[in-house]
């Protein structure tokens, strides 16, 4: 048997006390415009990104083009009777930064529509997949076929593409992209979780619409589908799946190579799928307390059982925001008007009266107001969306509008590729060890 693994095992073990000593010791000490830690942990912090799509503030979370949540709910046009705005004249926004007429958004909806054929091949490719097969892997694929479509890459192979032009064929793509993600997405939820049932499109609704009608969910759930992908559209451009497409789309890749990188970052544990560990807990919750909504006293009683036995509690925190999140906030409005009875939500409303409290007093949390995560898979599971697995698809539609109309602006603006610079742990102690005037750090 060769002995690669174990030799790799003892240098991973020799390597580990170094890092662990450079972040304890030196964690603060500059390199260059950076900290120790900053180069270690990710470049948390850092600024070295540019987007005007959105910002994320402490204490007002996102901001859609300068627009808050709920200014953006209020402000952008809507269906005829309805409660949500449109998708399409929220994409206008986030393209263009100036809120739309009604009459601008339908045109929007009406230009979704044409572009929104998925090629038969998609679903012929998805159709030979194991039936195992997680569904974001099925999402990504099937965006990743399209590429065969991509004007760019076409244009790019005539020789078409200068720096003044290319956003042009950018903004095809992403416009043929955004359309025909619900079709993909609805297939995918029809294919795997309803025995191959698919609903076909109607065309005589908007992209919120259209959506709740291929999945086969009834009102009001298009609601829920313009609100969600709105809420999840983007988050700046440092989390993973908005970095991801940026950083590939700064090869001068396609949308399709780019969305589909982007989609696989948000796949992550640590990125989109927060939201349905979030579900599981509150129902694992649930079934502690007795499968029903506890008294208040009994609720912080269970909540201080959970940190004392050295858990977190799920959808609570963030590493910006020092306020609850407004797209909880968002949620919670909806589920206080369509579904204030359902017991699950009656839990998480609970948890947002004693959890914050708690936290402060345990000292567990700089923030410890709910994030996104706390309500939305709620949601979900109320309207009978109860297959965790695809709840990160969701977050993929609503992802896919931010991050896209990002890397359109970056070729319009002629980003250049993306290429910071590494160094090797011995470079990092030896930088450190200069300002003692010793090498007692240890280097190989």
């Amino acid at each position: 048997m060769s002995s690669l693994k174990e030799v790799l095992r003892t240098k991973v073990e020799e390597h580990r006390p170094r890092m662990t000593n450079l972040l304890k010791n030196y964690g603060d000490r500059k390199i260059g415009e950076v900290t120790v830690s900053q180069a270690i942990g990710g470049m948390r912090g850092v600024k070295g990104l540019v987007t005007d799509i959105s910002y994320l503030d402490p204490y007002e979370g996102i901001r859609f083009r300068g627009y808050t949540i709920n200014e953006v709910m209020e402000k952008l046009p809507k269906p005829d009777g309805k409660g949500y705005p449109f998708v399409e004249g929220f994409m206008y926004l986030l393209l263009t930064g100036e809120i739309p007429t009604k009459e601008q958004a339908l045109e929007v909806v009406e230009e979704f529509k044409k572009r929104s054929y998925v090629p038969s091949y998609v679903f012929d490719l998805l159709n030979t997949m194991p039936k195992e097969t997680h569904p974001m892997t099925m999402f990504s694929t099937a965006i990743l076929a399209m590429q065969n479509e991509s004007v760019f890459a076409n244009a790019y192979k005539m020789g078409l593409i200068n720096k003044f032009n290319s956003w042009e064929y950018m903004y095809e793509d992403v416009l043929n992209l955004i359309s025909r993600l619900p079709e993909v997405a609805a297939y995918i939820y029809r294919l795997k979780y309803k025995n191959g049932d698919i609903i076909k499109p109607d065309k005589n609704l908007d992209f919120g619409g259209n959506f709740a009608h291929m999945m086969g969910i009834g009102d009001p759930y298009d609601e829920v589908a313009r609100m969600y992908f709105i809420l999840h559209s983007d988050h700046e451009s440092g989390n993973v799946s908005a970095h991801t497409t940026h950083l590939v789309a700064s090869a001068l890749s396609d949308a399709y190579l780019s969305l589909s990188a982007g989609i696989n970052g948000l796949a992550g544990p640590l990125h989109g799928l927060a939201n349905q560990e979030v579900l599981g807990w509150i129902q694992n919750f649930m079934k502690q307390l007795g499968g029903k909504v506890p008294t208040e006293e009994k609720l912080k009683d269970a909540v201080w059982d959970t940190l004392n036995s050295g858990q977190v509690i799920p959808g609570y925190g963030h590493a910006v925001l020092r306020k609850t999140d407004p797209r909880y906030t968002a949620q919670r409005e909806y589920c206080l008007k369509y579904l204030p009875n359902d017991e699950l939500f009656q839990l998480v409303s609970k948890l947002y009266a004693v959890v914050p409290d708690i936290l402060r007093e345990a000292g567990k949390a700089k923030n410890p107001f709910p994030n996104v995560d706390a309500q939305s898979g709620v949601i979900q599971w109320y309207y009978g969306l109860k297959e965790y697995d695809f709840y990160t698809v969701l977050f993929g539609i609503g992802r896919s509008l931010g991050v896209l109309a990002n890397i359109t602006w970056d070729r319009a603006l002629g980003y250049p590729i993306e290429r910071p610079k590494s160094v090797t742990t011995g470079m990092l102690e030896e930088m450190v060890s200069q300002s003692f005037g010793t090498t007692t750090l240890v280097s190989v």
